[in-house]
């Protein structure tokens, strides 16, 4: 396991510190596939994992070590099973199946990469190119090592916030006959949906944004229209996702993005900026040096060699984003530029919308596990003043995600973090209802599969988890 999850995935509350032991693991019944054929994990008396095969056959696992700060602080909390899932999803698995490709031709696998445009600002850092140069080198890199298509998930994110604006528009709508319509929290950071669902439960869930982060809709692409385009079923597909935060690989493991039918994940595999990193390191690589290839597109007509941005945060921009389609949908009024007031502190922030003297929206980014604890605890009093809230769990949002490229010795934190700020913004943005590409899937693949279909596609549903256990009453 590693040790860099979120700090909100870490702890339940501020003075929760605990020792971790043996009880932490929450004991539980798992399949797991192994080609076309389904082995069973069961737990022995001893408290051992086993995996029984259809032979008969037994395999003694090891056991999942939960160290403090792997903690979920403590609903039951980290499974064996999502132990196992996590701790497969590595740089290392990527080039297993890599090299698996080049020697056994009848299991060969169609590998896509989906690269965020945090992750590509932050290796840009490291490596003192821009964030284009840079993601153009990676496609250049990954398909030296047998990878076949090299996505940017900035086009992913499109969806994401026009089905976020769309939803907030419904939400703020209903509003007066649904007390939970709002606020409506963003949902697209792991850490804080595994911290609402294992906490705060049913209390919180309703108020989350039904739809899905860009790394499982790209997930819904790539085994979906991108697989159909293909002529590959989605089991042929090994898609890999690289991204900002360990966070990220729990959200690949949710069992809602499990496709039963065709029996695979929509993302098989997250690996963060720095394994990237890791990786060019082991194959004694720079980006410096390697040769920049076009980015791919799912359209053959369309020159994949633009890296495009969203204006806002580093985190997505989805409050920008929301509250511009909102104030002109809703009350008619463009917005050109938005004014953050700044709130006990910089991960803190507010913006509203006021005509004469009347706040018709008042919306907040809300990054950091301190500043989400007020947020909830706000909630709870229904002293919230709020319409929509950006929810991140890191400290300024992704681009300082558990899993971004440090630092090198000597260099500042502070400094790195505002050098990749400054990469990611300086890109060229592009309003998502421009974007061209992601009208024609509109129009062509999610209008044919049907309304329900493409709900099921672009939204997902989240689920309470039972307090297992008690912090203050468990045997330690």
């Amino acid at each position: 396991m590693a040790s860099h999850f979120s700090g909100v995935l870490q702890l339940t509350d501020l003075d929760d510190f605990i020792t971790p032991s043996q009880e932490c693991v929450k004991p539980v019944k798992v399949e797991k596939k192994q080609g076309k054929s389904v082995a069973r994990i069961q737990i022995e008396d001893d408290g051992s994992y086993v995996q029984v095969n259809l032979d008969g056959g037994k395999q003694k696992l090891e056991r999942a070590k939960i160290s403090l700060n792997d903690c979920l602080a403590c609903s039951g909390c980290i499974t064996s099973a999502e132990s196992v899932l996590i701790t497969q999803q590595s740089h290392e698995e990527l080039l297993k199946v890599l090299q698996s490709n080049k020697t056994d031709e009848a299991e060969q696998k169609t590998v896509v990469v989906s690269v965020s445009p945090q992750s590509r600002a932050s290796l840009a850092a490291r490596y003192d190119l821009s964030s284009s140069e840079t993601g153009s080198r990676l496609t250049s890199f990954f398909k030296r090592l047998g990878v076949h298509h090299v996505f940017d998930t900035s086009f992913s994110r499109s969806f994401s916030l026009l089905e976020s604006q769309r939803e907030f528009v419904e939400r703020f709508q209903r509003r007066e006959q649904d007390s939970k319509a709002l606020p409506m929290l963003t949902s697209a950071c792991p850490g804080w949906i595994c911290y609402a669902e294992k906490t705060h439960g049913e209390y919180i869930l309703p108020y989350i944004s039904t739809t899905r982060s860009p790394q499982q809709v790209m997930g819904s692409l790539v085994k979906g229209y991108f697989a159909e385009k293909q002529g590959l079923s989605p089991q042929q597909i090994y898609h890999v996702a690289v991204m900002p935060c360990f966070d990220k690989k729990l959200e690949a493991s949710r069992s809602d993005f499990f496709l039963n039918k065709a029996e695979t994940r929509e993302v098989d595999c997250v690996i963060t900026s720095g394994e990237v990193q890791k990786m060019l390191e082991e194959e004694n690589v720079s980006l410096n040096d390697v040769d920049p290839v076009a980015l791919d597109t799912m359209f053959s007509s369309v020159c994949g060699d633009q890296f495009l941005s969203h204006a806002g945060s580093g985190s997505g921009g989805y409050l920008h984003h929301v509250f511009t389609y909102a104030a002109k949908q809703l009350f008619g009024e463009e917005v050109k530029e938005l004014t953050y007031k700044t709130l006990r502190n910089k991960d803190f922030q507010e913006v509203r919308l006021e005509k004469d003297g009347e706040v018709l929206l008042c919306f907040a980014s809300t990054y950091g596990f301190r500043n989400i604890q007020n947020l909830v605890q706000k909630l709870k009093r229904g002293k919230s003043p709020y319409h929509f809230v950006e929810v991140m769990a890191c400290p300024s949002g992704c681009l300082n995600g558990g899993g971004q490229v440090k630092p090198e010795t000597g260099q500042n934190q502070k400094e790195f973090l505002q050098k990749v700020e400054q990469l990611y913004k300086a890109e060229r943005p592009l309003l998502p209802e421009d974007d061209a590409q992601v009208a024609e899937l509109y129009q062509s693949w999610l209008l044919s599969v049907g309304e329900e279909r493409a709900k099921e596609l672009l939204h997902t549903q989240y689920h309470a988890v039972e307090k297992m256990s008690n912090g203050l009453t468990m045997k330690w």
